[in-house]
């Protein structure tokens, strides 16, 4: 069964019906076309922009010239009520010092600290399934935003900010465009951005309750008895270039950045592996033999153990990158594909493009959590594969998010069997993260299969 994907729009439509189609869904607004081009240009009276699938020109934008092509304000304008300054956001100096702070906190041993946390939340959404026909993204919503307070602040979603924090949102998502009006028109930075009166709200009263955790941990870590977790870490640690570590206001726009690309991208990925486990039976069957094995003695070092539940994980993010599209900004005139391209251009990389690319990967549309054992799937892998990004600005969550998605996978998989909603074929859009228009819906079963009951050590 092929996964669905929007309906790609005619090839040409005018200028501002494109617009209208881009603001509302950039999945569905884009021309069949783009899944077979190397490079496509885009013209609006106020600047041009450019889509790269082109794996070597990809290359030099993300790995050998980065700071060439730094993040595009236009882009950021929608996203800064909530996010300020945060690490997504910046630019050159203040990119820099910041990641030099969040890194040492996501490498490898830290993961192995983070592991229990990641557990419970994996098995407390496991507790709160019940039988019948669910819409299961607001569950894995729930499920990652636990993850992202546990393996944070030491809470559960349970707790009473971190519950307020989720639900806070939720309002946001539903009114922040994925685009604002800034990132058409050029405004001069005096000029109001047009953020909707709800965007600003929700904004601000998540960000109150992120100042709120962040005052308290401050204050914890004075007393020394902060626990030993990734906001503890990351406060108490200082930039070993300026010998400073993050202030308040800054701690807040990193954990806004946190919840948001550690819980909705997480939730996104999740949701939609249920979904093509769900219509892959045997692959789902599969996966859960390898999970009820590992939840018999769920540790850290028995990770490895779930390797084609990892497989369906990043054969997922092939399929629905949660950011589908990125978009860089030119510093100065460039040449692509023997083509000028003006400073000040807008450069799109599209993992929704690139990993459906028509000349690049075999069976581009299908799934298929095997392919990346082929020759076809470890070049693409390399060359055309960025649900993370790439290059400098990969995303230090990247390692969490590949122990989260298959971990969260086997906590569900080893207790619940999932199963598709006859005409409730799921169609992706894109919101703050690539979502289901009107949500995934499954039939949800006790697993029965094989292992017969719960297996030891599942509670």
């Amino acid at each position: 069964m092929i996964p669905p994907k929007p309906d790609a729009r005619p090839e040409k439509v005018s200028l501002w019906r494109y617009l209208r189609l881009f603001r509302d869904d950039i999945l569905s607004a884009q021309p069949a076309k783009l899944y077979r081009a190397w490079m496509a240009e885009f013209r609006t009276p106020f600047f041009r922009s450019y889509l790269v699938n082109d794996p070597a020109l990809l290359k030099e934008v993300l790995k050998t010239r980065p700071e060439s092509f730094p993040k595009s304000e236009r882009i950021g304008e929608g996203l800064r009520p909530l996010l300020g300054r945060s690490v997504f956001l910046t630019n050159g100096e203040t990119w820099k010092r910041q990641r030099r702070i969040i890194d040492p906190s996501f490498e490898g041993g830290r993961l192995r600290d983070t592991f229990p946390a990641m557990l419970a939340a994996g098995r407390a959404a496991a507790d709160r399934l019940r039988p019948g026909v669910r819409d299961i993204e607001p569950e894995t919503s729930h499920a990652a935003a636990d993850v992202i307070f546990r393996t944070l602040f030491s809470i559960p979603i349970e707790h009473r900010i971190a519950t307020e924090t989720f639900d806070q949102f939720r309002e946001h998502q539903r009114s922040q465009p994925i685009l604002n009006l800034a990132a058409f028109v050029p405004l001069p930075r005096w000029m109001p951005r047009f953020h909707n009166r709800r965007t600003r709200a929700t904004a601000r009263a998540i960000r109150a309750l992120i100042t709120t955790l962040t005052q308290a941990r401050s204050a914890e870590i004075a007393a020394g008895t902060a626990p030993d977790d990734l906001a503890t870490k990351i406060m108490t640690t200082d930039d070993p270039v300026t010998g400073t570590p993050f202030t308040t206001d800054e701690m807040v726009d990193q954990v806004a950045i946190f919840f948001l690309a550690g819980h909705e991208t997480s939730a996104s990925g999740l949701a939609w592996a249920l979904y093509l486990l769900a219509i892959h039976p045997e692959t789902q069957g599969r996966c859960a033999a390898e999970a009820r094995a590992f939840m018999a003695n769920p540790e850290f070092a028995n990770l490895s153990a779930l390797r084609h539940t990892r497989e369906v994980f990043r054969e997922t993010l092939r399929l629905y990158p949660p950011v589908p599209m990125m978009v860089r900004e030119t510093i100065q005139g460039e040449v692509f594909r023997n083509r000028e391209v003006p400073k000040g251009a807008q450069v799109v990389l599209s993992p929704w493009h690139l990993h459906r690319h028509t000349r690049l990967w075999d069976n581009p549309d299908g799934f298929d959590p095997d392919r990346f054992a082929t020759e076809n799937g470890r070049t693409c892998l390399r060359d055309a594969y960025i649900p993370f990004s790439s290059g400098a600005r990969v995303c230090p969550g990247a390692g969490f998010a590949m122990v989260e998605g298959p971990l969260l996978l086997a906590t569900l998989l080893a207790r619940w069997q999932f199963a598709p909603v006859p005409d409730e074929t799921p169609v992706p859009v894109a919101h703050l993260t690539v979502r289901a228009r009107r949500g995934i819906h499954l039939n949800i079963t006790p697993r029965q299969d094989g292992a017969g009951g719960d297996a030891p050590g599942l509670r």
